[in-house]
């Protein structure tokens, strides 16, 4: 099914208390308690049914499961996801998540919650820490190798953590084996530490920068330099030991070396969170917009710059920068892009596309960049892969002013919606908004709904190549560039339309076809002095193109009398910009 999403345009984000109702029903949690409570009834979900289509969309369940009693961010925006308190059981044991207490069902259900929000038990196989990350708390997500981090690695770690992110770092295994085996020096290969804390300390006249990791377990530290017990501590002053919260307890936290930590550990991922998920106690917090889109077959799904007869109708996003980062010549900023609901949609055989984005430098801050464009300028930043992830983050350096980011899929004609969001340190990059739709503009989009069928063919001139132009089409011409009223076109009102059209479509038909592909349209239409936003180019791709992108002359010929007479009625159409 196609994709056309309206706002591409950047909009604040969202609140958690301002959390979208997803019931079929409309009804909010509240709403749903109260109407048991008053029925004196359990609540029973019928959008997420305690049976085997909620457990499985392609495996066949490999034992009998027993239904027994005992909330989430998607896609920049919060929902309230309402569930009963039915889970999944095997010989009176919860099958999938549960607590090592018996009666303790907490993160069952809350996994219950996240099963339903993407269709199943499940959709949640594979994925990623950063994903569930992003899905608990709304933030953007980073991954960093250590061994190939950029130089200014702990300054990033620094403010991170000075922004409320969440920081978690691992050590890769190289077998199942390795899971959870631990180092000479204390360290348990496989498994997810969370950083708390980075600071510098004065050591016999030099600064010695260091990291806090934490073991979620509690317990079995770093043996290592700056560990608990070591000897570096006791050339610190107390003061500073104070002011480093440093203790000699078995509680999982300790401080290393920042040198020892590049050395032992392979992973950090940086959860950086939204204002709204930050207490009002944060000093520093990052700024946020965000963009919302579509990638359409045949209009804006034009695939990476690989394909460049393609590759410029994919969507554009423009930015402004113009926040430099302190005593730097630059902006920082991170750009995120993710590809949604590919989970939800597995069970229909989605699977994950192979995504990224470009950054250009841009000669103006209007229009739509053309195919010339991109084939003669560089990009001057981007994601440093394609990947078939649900979303691919990157940190970005650039100087001040004006440029155009390019979300694509890797492949063209691949569809899918997707959300853009940029983090800030400073205020965010500005965007060139479209143009705010206008209420001729509306109208203009309903009429594109109403289609005409093709009656019988009448000939026209054989200037262009064509097989039939269609009763409902000549009456349209004539409607058009019939001037006097009398339901008849005189030789020079027909000369003039026909020039105009001649001179466009055997420009874009290229191999004298008679068809031209739809990714041109967008070209061939400017050339006829419309500058279209995506939302209508999309649709009038839908209504014109074939299964293989292509318009013919006749439909191209009725798209732009629709074009001419919607212009003509409302002239401020034109004013509408990409």
């Amino acid at each position: 099914m196609p994709y056309t999403y309206r706002h591409l345009r950047p909009r604040s984000p969202p609140l958690p208390q301002n959390a979208r109702a997803t019931h079929s029903s409309g009804q909010t949690y509240e709403e749903l308690k109260r109407q048991c409570q008053q029925k004196g009834t359990l609540f029973e979900d019928c959008d997420f049914p305690a049976n085997i289509s909620s457990l499985f969309y392609s495996e066949k369940p490999p034992i009998p499961f027993v239904w027994k009693r005992p909330r989430f961010w998607q896609h920049n925006e919060w929902l309230d996801i309402v569930i009963d308190d039915r889970l999944p059981t095997f010989k009176d044991r919860l099958v999938f998540l549960h607590s090592a207490e018996h009666n303790e069902f907490w993160s069952a259900l809350l996994e219950k919650a996240y099963a339903k929000l993407n269709g199943s038990y499940e959709a949640l196989k594979g994925g990623s820490t950063l994903e569930a990350m992003e899905d608990f708390t709304g933030g953007v997500g980073e991954m960093y190798e250590v061994k190939k981090a950029p130089e200014n690695f702990y300054e990033i770690l620094g403010k991170a953590l000075e922004r409320g992110s969440m920081v978690g770092c691992s050590i890769d295994i190289s077998s199942a084996a390795e899971s959870e085996a631990r180092t000479p020096f204390g360290l348990i290969k496989g498994h997810a530490y969370s950083v708390t804390g980075i600071d510098e300390v004065s050591y016999r006249g030099r600064k010695v920068q260091l990291i806090r990791p934490r073991n979620p377990w509690g317990q079995v530290e770093w043996k290592g330099r700056w560990s608990d017990n070591s000897s570096e501590w006791q050339s610190v002053s107390p003061s500073e030991r104070k002011r480093l919260c440093q203790t000699v307890l078995d509680d999982g936290e300790f401080w290393m070396n920042f040198e020892d930590f590049k050395a032992h550990f392979d992973k950090v991922e940086i959860c950086n969170l939204t204002p709204d998920a930050l207490g009002d106690n944060a000093t520093k917090k990052w700024e946020v917009t965000v963009h919302q889109g579509s990638w359409v077959r045949g209009s804006t799904a034009g695939g990476c710059r690989n394909f460049l007869d393609t590759f410029w109708t994919n969507p554009q996003i423009k930015l402004h920068l113009t926040e430099k980062d302190d005593s730097q010549d630059e902006c920082t900023f991170i750009a995120a892009l993710m590809q949604k609901n590919r989970r939800k949609l597995r069970k229909l055989g989605a699977e994950m596309l192979t995504i990224g984005y470009a950054i250009y430098e841009s000669p103006s801050k209007d229009g739509h960049l053309n195919k010339d464009f991109f084939r003669y300028h560089p990009s001057k930043a981007r994601s440093k892969t394609y990947i078939n992830l649900r979303e691919v983050s990157d940190r970005v350096k650039l100087p001040p002013g004006d440029y155009v980011i390019v979300p694509t899929t890797f492949e063209p004609h691949q569809e899918a919606d997707f959300c853009l969001r940029i983090f800030s340190e400073k205020k965010p990059p500005k965007p060139t908004p479209p143009q705010q739709e206008t209420e001729e503009e509306k109208q203009f989009r309903e009429l594109f709904k109403q289609v005409s069928g093709k009656v019988s063919a009448y000939s026209l001139p054989k200037d262009i190549k064509f097989e039939k132009v269609s009763l409902m089409t000549c009456r349209n011409v004539i409607s058009l560039m019939d001037s006097s009223g009398n339901g008849k076109l005189e030789f020079n009102e027909f000369k003039i339309f026909w020039d105009k059209l001649k001179n466009i479509y055997v420009h874009f038909d290229s191999d004298r076809s008679g068809t031209m592909s739809s990714y041109e349209l967008r070209s061939a239409l400017t050339d006829a002095g419309f500058q279209l936003n995506n939302y209508l180019l999309q649709l009038i791709v839908l209504r014109y193109s074939d299964d293989r992108f292509q318009i013919d002359f006749d439909d191209f010929l009725n798209c732009l009398i629709r074009l001419e007479n919607a212009s003509r009625e409302y002239p401020l159409l034109l004013k509408s910009y990409v």
